[in-house]
């Protein structure tokens, strides 16, 4: 997938979701870097320019609840550099046919 955005880009709309899922449980600024183990200057810096470090962050969705779909970034497998035959190939399954 094409991306016209730029990372600090991406970073902003990430600190947007996050601090509207905030709004959304009614939280201050306070008491999510409270709930969540970090500093509050660090969450506020966050919200405002998407800056924050990546164990910070996880911190942020474990406790938002969206661990399971941070998990599932990069799971798909790399298609680049494969031919159209190997992307469409099917996979061979192992397994006993159905007895009667």
């Amino acid at each position: 997938m094409l991306s016209l955005k730029s990372a600090p880009e991406v970073a902003l709309e990430l600190a947007a979701r996050v601090r509207g899922r905030r709004l959304q449980r009614g939280w201050t600024q306070a008491e999510i870097s409270r709930r969540a183990g970090i500093r509050e200057p660090t969450y506020v810096v966050f919200e405002r320019t998407g800056k924050i470090s990546l164990i910070r962050l996880l911190k942020i969705f474990d406790l938002l609840g969206l661990m399971e779909s941070f998990d599932q970034i990069a799971r798909e497998p790399d298609l680049a550099g494969m031919t159209l035959e190997q992307v469409t190939k099917p996979t061979r399954q192992r397994g006993s046919s159905p007895r009667s």
